[in-house]
C-alpha cells in the first residue's frame, strides 16, 4: 500500500522471473512526504489510472518498453484503453523486484545492488524540468550551496517562473525516507548503473518529457516539470515503470495556475502543520515524521471539489476521450485561483 495507490500481487517476482500485479488508484493524495492526507478526492484515482494507460500506450507505440498489461474494466479482464467505455482505476503491470537499501548509522548502504544483473526497480527519481516554477526545489538548494548555477548548465543564477531554452534532468532516491537529490555520479554508484545505462536513461527521460508536453499544449498546459521511474527487465533492459505523465507526477500550469496537487501544496505551505514539517526534517532526516506533533488540517469542502473536478478534466482531455465529462478547465481554474488568491 502506497500514499495514493495500492499494490496487488498476481505473482512475486523473484531471480531473473518477473511477477505479475495490479496498481489500485485510489483518491488518496500526499503531500511534503508526508503520506495519506485527510481528505479524498473523489475520481482521482480513475482518472490518475487512465492518463497514465494513455502514456504508456503511446509511449509503447514509439518503441519504449514498458511494465504497463493494461487497464482493468468491471469484468476484471486487463483491456486496452481505446476498448474501455467507462473510467476505471486499475492498471495490471509486470512486476519486479524492489531491492531495498540497508542504513549504516543515518546513512543508506546500497552495497545490495552491486552484482544484480536484471529484474530490478532501479532506485532512482528522475526529474525533468523545462521551466523553474516559483516553489521549485531547485531555488531552495540555490540559497542552500548544494545546488550550483553550473550543475543546471546556466551562465546566470534562475528567477521563479523562467522557462528554460532546453530542459534541465535532475535526479533524486526512490526508496530513502525523504527523497534526496544526487549528482548524476552517485546517482550511477548507488544504482549500479554504467555511463552507457545512464545516458540511455537520460535520453529516455527527454523523449517521454517531449511526448507530455506535445500532448498537454493543446490544452492550454504547460508542462513544467515531471518524474519518471525506471526498472531493469530480467535481460537488464531499461523499462519504464509506476507511472508518469499525470498531474501527480507532473507540475502543469494553466496561464499561470497550477494544475496539479501543487494546489494542495499552496494551502499546505501556510499552515502551521507544513512549517513543523520543515522543522522535523531539518532536525532528523530519517526519523522526521515522529517528531511532528499536529496533524495536517483538511481541505475546505469547494476546494475539494474543485480538485476533483480538475484531475477529471485533465483526464478527459488528456486522452481525448470524454470518461468524466468534466467542465473545461479554465472555468475549474478561475474559481481555484480565487479560492486560493481569497
Amino acid at each position: 500500500m502506497g500514499s495514493v495507490k495500492d499494490l496487488e500481487v498476481l505473482e512475486t517476482p523473484s531471480g531473473d522471473r518477473p511477477g505479475r500485479g495490479r496498481f489500485h488508484f485510489s483518491d488518496r493524495y500526499s503531500v511534503f512526504d508526508w503520506g495519506e492526507m485527510p481528505d479524498h478526492i473523489e475520481g482521482k484515482g480513475a482518472a490518475l489510472c487512465l492518463m497514465g494507460a494513455y502514456f504508456f500506450e503511446k509511449l509503447e507505440a514509439m518503441g519504449m518498453a514498458t511494465h504497463y498489461l493494461g487497464v482493468v474494466g468491471e469484468d476484471g479482464v486487463a483491456r486496452r484503453l481505446e476498448d474501455l467505455d467507462r473510467p476505471a482505476d486499475t492498471m495490471e503491470v509486470k512486476l519486479v523486484r524492489v531491492i531495498e537499501p540497508g542504513t549504516v548509522g543515518d546513512a543508506y548502504d546500497y552495497s545490495a545492488y552491486r552484482g544484480e544483473r536484471g529484474n530490478f526497480l532501479i532506485p532512482l527519481e528522475v526529474i525533468y524540468r523545462n521551466s523553474l516554477p516559483e516553489g521549485s526545489s531547485v531555488f531552495k538548494r540555490l540559497k542552500e550551496g548544494s545546488l550550483r548555477i553550473e550543475d543546471l548548465g546556466l551562465e546566470s543564477p534562475p528567477v521563479p517562473g523562467e522557462r528554460l531554452d532546453r530542459p534541465i534532468l535532475d535526479v533524486s532516491t526512490k526508496l530513502e525516507a525523504t527523497d534526496r537529490y544526487l549528482g548524476w555520479e552517485e546517482a550511477g554508484e548507488i544504482s549500479g548503473l554504467s555511463p552507457e545505462e545512464l545516458r540511455e536513461l537520460k535520453e529516455a527521460t527527454l523523449r517521454i518529457n517531449e511526448l507530455i508536453t506535445r500532448t498537454v499544449e493543446p490544452l492550454g498546459l504547460e508542462n513544467q516539470d515531471g518524474k519518471v521511474e525506471f526498472a531493469f527487465d530480467e535481460e537488464r533492459r531499461l523499462m519504464l515503470v509506476d507511472v508518469l505523465g499525470t498531474p501527480d507526477e507532473c507540475r502543469f500550469e494553466y496561464r499561470g495556475m497550477p494544475v496539479s496537487k501543487e494546489v494542495a501544496r499552496i494551502f499546505y505551505r501556510n499552515t502551521e502543520w507544513a512549517r513543523e514539517v520543515e522543522e522535523a526534517k531539518k532536525i532528523d532526516r530519517l526519523g522526521w515524521k515522529g517528531l511532528v506533533q499536529q496533524e495536517p488540517p483538511p481541505l475546505p469542502a469547494r476546494m475539494k471539489e474543485l480538485l476533483s473536478l480538475l484531475y477529471k478534466s485533465c483526464c478527459d482531455g488528456i486522452t481525448g476521450k470524454r470518461f468524466f465529462g468534466a467542465p473545461p478547465l479554465e472555468e475549474i481554474l478561475a474559481e481555484l485561483s480565487g479560492l486560493i488568491k481569497g
